[in-house]
């Protein structure tokens, strides 16, 4: 997967997108994973990776300044349209292994299905760390790979097929969360959709 193949996957399924990944079992996963959120008012929220706006409904009217990026432009106009006039909503189209803020600028860092599509989910879990502030929250909701061991091998056939498509369903969350955990408090871990495959975890920057 890369940067280039990834934007013209999402400009050619930027239609689709909410029909098949914004509906049934993920809408209901999303309502989950967002449902027990403490939002205080005007705290700065940043969404990376924010597709189709699939997320931004769980924000609205709470008076929150918003932060919504994403590598593809055909999914940020998806995501514009479901935006209220009275919401403050800021939209950037920005590289999530490269997050253009400087250090410690939000008080909420949200990474739906983002981890298990950029190219290196090593430097997007870092960049993603360093713009959450001190007692700030990340909250992940993605695939990885469940268990220890290897993939099945049905799953590793399957691997570089679903690649072309620009996700990866192999990547190893606890690989991708240990290299920060001395600057990380993990509050939550638990299975989110699909077993254990879909998980949320959220993250406390100490």
């Amino acid at each position: 997967m890369n940067n280039h193949w990834n934007k013209l996957i999402y400009r050619a399924g930027a239609p689709f997108y909410d029909f098949l990944f914004n509906a049934g079992p993920f809408a209901r996963a999303r309502k989950k994973v967002f449902a027990d959120l403490a939002l205080e008012p005007d705290k700065r929220v940043l969404l990376v990776g924010v597709g189709t706006g699939a997320d931004l409904r769980f924000f609205y009217g709470k008076s929150l300044e918003i932060t919504a990026v994403d590598l593809s432009p055909a999914m940020l106009a998806q995501a514009k349209s479901k935006v209220g006039e009275n919401e403050n909503v800021q939209f950037l189209e920005m590289n999530a292994e490269d997050l253009r803020f400087a250090d410690q600028s939000f008080d909420l860092v949200i990474a739906s299905l983002i981890l298990s599509v950029v190219p290196d989910e090593h430097k997007c879990m870092s960049e993603l760390v360093r713009v959450t502030k001190e007692r700030g929250k990340i909250v992940i909701f993605d695939k990885f790979k469940g268990g220890e061991g290897k993939l099945p091998l049905i799953m590793r056939m399957l691997r570089p097929l679903i690649a072309l498509l620009g996700t990866d369903i192999g990547r190893n969350y606890q690989a991708i969360l240990k290299p920060h955990l001395g600057r990380l408090i993990i509050r939550e871990d638990s299975p989110a959709m699909l077993g254990d495959m879909y998980r949320k975890i959220v993250l406390e920057h100490k």
